[in-house]
């Protein structure tokens, strides 16, 4: 599966995450961006810690989370490119992508949605879209959302079109919800304060709560 930052995989699919693993499935969870920025353009914070210290925090932050989801460490794939400037490096990150599904061939691939308002994410799902087309390969694609531009009525709008378009799927994963949230909580640089400056944290319980449905919703087209 492919993240754009780190905590969207958990956040997104957690749920979906442990239970492919628990059945036996091998789960390959790709990073693309660094997540250094969260702290400077969400909390206008650029010192203790920095962007370069912060990009570290959240790197030890998703080992510990998808570890605990039950993928290995060695099946976690950092590609590192600078928070928020994924656009400049869209040659490259797409060879990397690219070099990815060629070399381990998913039946199944899951990316963050095209409708999601953050730039990194609308670029990672269009890079994964075209190297799925490039190789040539046919595996099953589920798009995850983390928050659409029109966060308060698009998954409305998406729930009553999917009457007829039948283009979403939901996953029970009630038996993981717990395990989830505790994945969450590796977040700690997101879900609590760890700043001397922070008036509050990126992640609050009532957004976190959004993530733990028994049921983790994918698009299908």
């Amino acid at each position: 599966m492919f993240a754009p930052h780190p905590d969207d995989e958990t956040l997104g699919c957690g749920g979906t995450i442990a239970k492919k693993t628990s059945e036996g499935y091998r789960v390959i969870v790709v990073i693309l961006t660094d997540g250094r920025h969260a702290f400077s353009k969400v909390l206008g914070i650029t010192s203790n810690p920095t962007p370069e210290e912060l990009k570290q925090i959240r790197k030890s932050e998703a080992k510990k989370a998808i570890k605990m989801l039950g993928v290995s460490e060695e099946s976690i794939i950092f590609l590192e490119f600078e928070d928020g400037k994924l656009e400049k490096h869209r040659e490259k990150a797409k060879e990397r992508v690219l070099e990815i599904v060629k070399r381990y061939s998913p039946i199944e691939i899951y990316l963050p949605s095209s409708k999601d308002y953050n730039t990194d994410h609308k670029i990672t799902n269009q890079i994964v879209k075209q190297c799925i087309k490039e190789s040539k390969s046919s595996p099953k694609i589920f798009q995850y959302s983390i928050m659409q531009k029109y966060a308060k009525v698009g998954p409305l709008i998406d729930k009553l079109a999917n009457i007829i378009k039948r283009h979403i799927v939901e996953v029970d994963v009630s038996n993981f919800t717990t395990l989830k949230m505790k994945a969450i909580e590796q977040y700690k640089s997101q879900t609590s304060m760890i700043s001397e400056k922070q008036t509050k944290p990126i992640l609050n319980q009532e957004r976190i709560k959004n993530y733990l449905a028994n049921k983790e919703l994918f698009y299908i087209k």
